[in-house]
């Protein structure tokens, strides 16, 4: 906590917090007058006094508009009610106003979350770990000791440390929002540790389960379905770009789909095989000016096509899930196409490129690398499954079976 004496100067020579952070001093003279300082420049005088189990900011008035000696003293009023047993209505009003964990949940999705590829993900975890024992508590009173034992129940609960670092990453996001929005000055989710590390999944399609694939997925009945599964694995996008894959962003002529908005934060060109351009052309007829794969929801788009791999999975004799040993995930495709690369001979900083993928090292390797070499590479991969499933012995395009109806 930063203590100084107030006076006109002193807070005028305050320096400003970085963007979207706020900074909170306290007078030396009454120790319970606060001033928060935006970003912006904007400065206010606040009252902080628990009252009963809360604690209470008893907004004062802006300075310099409201001037220190006056802002003392109507501090001081406002504390002399406090020890007289009285709880101020204005206390009471500025606890009452502030909203819950899940209410600020709410607001953070329609300011926030809601523009977000893992959105869908984020209400799953606020509802699964963090609404029922922090969801009723006001945003002020959450502690890190709160945060760390939702954290510390996840992983006593068996919960992979991926999933664990996942919530914690969820609470630390909102709280953070929470303070670039005016209602917290401090996160309590910093600090609190995940103990346990990553495990790297390296599982993809092997050449001896591509057939029963390849066949599995010929029966399968649901032609979106069908098509979504095939997009998923000869592109390698995450199945949020999958499912919202809209024509605007595709060109035909030049092989490509355009991602403006991806996971990591920066936009990319998807490389189109031949096979995935013969998937997209039997759907443009149906799909045209929308999205490639519609669903009925809210979105305009498919959202969770879950059930339909483990229909195909379950029908290729495949083990499906993250728990069951040897299984695979629909996002065990992408790495598929990646692995794939590597086997027909693709570098690393190629299969980072067309991936998509991020980091520190790699970054500016992929940022000098040219679409050619990621179309060679995409597009000998996937013949390299598709000869592997036996779907394709030379260099033609190929019509992937279907066998079901929509």
């Amino acid at each position: 906590m930063t203590a100084i004496r107030f006076g006109k100067i002193a807070l005028q020579g305050l320096a400003l917090p970085p963007a979207g952070k706020r900074r909170t001093v306290y007078d030396t003279k009454v120790p319970k007058l606060a001033l928060r300082v935006t970003s912006t420049g904007t400065k206010t005088f606040y009252v902080v006094k628990r009252a009963g189990k809360e604690m209470a900011w008893v907004k004062l008035g802006t300075f310099p508009d409201m001037t220190v000696e006056k802002a003392q003293a109507e501090a001081e009023r406002i504390l002399g009610e406090f020890a007289s047993g009285a709880n101020p209505a204005e206390a009471r009003r500025a606890f009452k106003a502030e909203p819950t964990l899940t209410e600020f949940f709410a607001e953070y999705g329609t300011r926030h979350g809601a523009k977000k590829l893992s959105w869908r993900d984020d209400q799953q975890r606020f509802r699964d770990y963090l609404q029922e024992s922090l969801g009723d508590k006001k945003l002020t009173t959450i502690t890190r000791a709160d945060v760390a034992r939702v954290v510390s129940d996840a992983e006593k609960a068996g919960k992979a440390a991926a999933t664990v670092r996942q919530i914690r990453a969820l609470a630390s996001g909102l709280f953070a929002k929470a303070i670039e929005w005016g209602y917290l000055d401090s996160n309590p989710a910093h600090g609190v540790k995940v103990t346990g590390g990553v495990v790297t999944r390296d599982r993809f399609l092997q050449p001896d389960e591509l057939p029963r694939f390849f066949a599995a997925l010929a029966e399968e009945p649901n032609e979106t379905m069908r098509d979504f599964i095939l997009m998923a694995l000869l592109t390698g996008a995450r199945r949020a770009n999958v499912c919202a894959m809209h024509w605007r962003e595709i060109d035909l002529a030049a092989g490509n789909w355009r991602l403006p908005v991806t996971k990591n934060g920066t936009p990319q060109t998807v490389t189109l095989c031949p096979e995935a351009m013969e998937i997209l052309k039997a759907r443009q007829e149906a799909t045209a000016g929308g999205f490639v794969f519609p669903g009925i929801g809210a979105t305009g788009h498919m959202v969770e096509p879950k059930k339909g791999v483990v229909r195909v999975m379950e029908r290729a004799g495949i083990p499906y899930g993250r728990n069951e040993a040897d299984g695979v995930t629909l996002h065990d495709l992408r790495r598929t196409l990646g692995s794939w690369q590597a086997r027909t001979g693709a570098s690393l900083a190629i299969i980072g490129k067309s991936l998509n993928h991020k980091s520190q090292q790699a970054t500016a390797i992929y940022a000098r690398l040219d679409l050619d070499p990621v179309r060679q590479s995409v597009n000998t991969a996937t013949a390299a499954m598709l000869q592997a499933g036996g779907l394709k012995s030379s260099a033609e395009v190929v019509q992937l079976a279907k066998q079901g109806k929509a």
